[in-house]
């Protein structure tokens, strides 16, 4: 038999212990973030019903959930004709669950299972695998985290407002400085299909118009009219690729291509209220016009977000100073409860892509060094004597909150020392007849070669001055 050569599925990777430690550090950032603003932490399975995922997303977000055949002969209930009905059909007899696709509909069920229970307001965010189909590429994985953050149980724009606070703290904690929180609304999309005689078809033109940075104005105009938009409704469009100046300035412009539409005046206003929100909130530098920078928050009227189910403001983020997508984006969905039997509940809420900030603070050279040192102290031995004038000793730095190891056994002293050199250990205690006779072991500093004879106090207290 032909020994396999080991692998892992396109789109997935193993993350080893530097890597971990780092995304524990944007883990830790986005999690203290949510907290302060009240958010309570959430847990769904990896598992989700396959009815409840389809139907949710479009049809291009259906295709990219991964199904789930179902146990044992998964064929046993199906006949020939059901092959010969298609893919689709074919589906729902072969296959009852999947892996889920995001967090917020998995959120929505839950709530929706758990609505007795639950406090309205429900603040909660989420930290978990999702799992998609797509086609892997730079900053595009099948198997990747989401940091979601959701309120809800009411209408208050305060909420969408609360968000962009939320998103710029996070990325302003680890360090970023260089992105755009881009924001719209899909009243706004639905007053502009009303206003060039296309009510209705807002969803056609939302999947063409999202596509716009990939495509440009000439593919989307294409697009547009194989999606079944009239002609001079796609003419009726040209206004929308012009838009310039403030948000203020853009808002009024939209004032003018909008009209008197109802969807559209609701989507203004509510952008309106969502500016007054942050300044009432002192969060001015997000919104005020800089003659020498534009402000973080943009509103972004080709903003579409393609998912079917938000009904409000809609959020993107976008890192200006690196080759990646969005690294967050979110909305309302007010109606999204509703698909599970319980109506008149609104929601907005947002999402991190945790992956995808890794590569960027990577790229960016921002993880502090403190995110990538592990254990602080090797104690190296000689022999069974200097193993148990070690023990005490490892326990007193572990006590201490200093994490340390003992060399597992007396090997040669470089297999040790190149032991501590590959696994970044900043400093080695040695061991020897003399050091158990003084009581005081040789503190070496891996960095500088430097090495002392000191207590194991004093050892405590250096590395805890370099903690600082």
């Amino acid at each position: 038999m032909s020994k396999e050569k080991p692998s892992i599925p396109k789109g997935t990777r193993d993350f080893g212990p530097a890597v971990v430690v780092k995304r524990n550090y944007i883990f830790g950032a986005i999690k203290s973030t949510f907290e302060k603003f009240g958010y309570l932490p959430l847990e769904t399975p990896a598992m989700e019903q396959l009815s409840v995922l389809t139907g949710k997303y479009g049809d291009e977000g259906d295709q990219l959930i991964f199904k789930i055949l179902n146990s044992g002969d998964f064929l046993a209930k199906t006949k020939p004709e059901d092959i010969e009905q298609g893919s689709k059909h074919l589906t729902r007899k072969i296959s009852e669950k999947a892996l889920r696709y995001d967090l917020t509909v998995p959120f929505a069920r839950f709530v929706v299972m758990n609505r007795n229970e639950i406090t309205f307001p429900f603040k909660r965010y989420q930290i978990q695998p999702v799992w998609r189909a797509d086609r892997p590429q730079k900053g595009r994985y099948r198997e990747f985290y989401q940091c979601d953050a959701d309120v809800v149980g009411t209408n208050s724009l305060l909420c969408e407002a609360e968000i962009v606070q939320m998103i710029n703290e996070v990325l302003t904690n680890l360090g970023l400085t260089d992105f755009t929180i881009k924001i719209n609304h899909r009243g706004v999309l639905a007053g502009i299909a009303e206003a060039i005689g296309e009510k209705g078809k807002e969803a056609e033109i939302c999947v063409a118009i999202d596509k716009l940075d990939k495509i440009g104005k000439e593919g989307v105009r294409k697009e547009l009219l194989e999606r079944g938009i009239a002609g001079e409704a796609v003419e009726m469009l040209e206004p929308l690729y012009n838009l310039a100046g403030t948000n203020e300035d853009i808002l009024e412009q939209l004032q003018n291509i909008i009209g008197n539409t109802s969807e559209g005046q609701r989507g203004l206003q509510d952008l309106h209220k969502v500016w007054q929100y942050l300044a009432g909130l002192n969060s001015q530098a997000l919104t005020s016009q800089n003659a020498s920078e534009a402000p973080r928050l943009q509103l972004e009227v080709t903003l579409a977000r393609g998912l079917s189910y938000y009904t409000g403001c809609i959020f993107e983020v976008k890192v200006n100073n690196v080759n990646v997508g969005s690294i967050s984006g979110g909305g309302r969905y007010d109606n999204l409860t509703g698909m599970f039997g319980m109506p008149d509940v609104s929601g907005v809420g947002f999402s991190f892509g945790v992956d995808r900030i890794y590569d960027v603070l990577e790229e960016l050279e921002l993880f502090p060094s403190s995110s990538q040192v592990g254990t602080k102290v090797l104690i190296v031995q000689f022999d069974k004597e200097s193993e148990q004038f070690a023990l005490p000793l490892l326990q007193q730095l572990r006590d201490a909150g200093v994490a340390s190891e003992l060399y597992p056994e007396a090997a040669k002293l470089k297999k040790q020392m190149s032991y501590a050199d590959q696994k970044n250990i900043p400093y080695v205690l040695l061991i020897g007849s003399e050091e158990i006779t003084s009581g005081k072991p040789q503190l070496r500093n891996m960095q500088t070669g430097e090495q002392q004879a000191v207590a194991i106090e004093t050892v405590i207290a250096i590395i805890k001055e370099q903690e600082v």
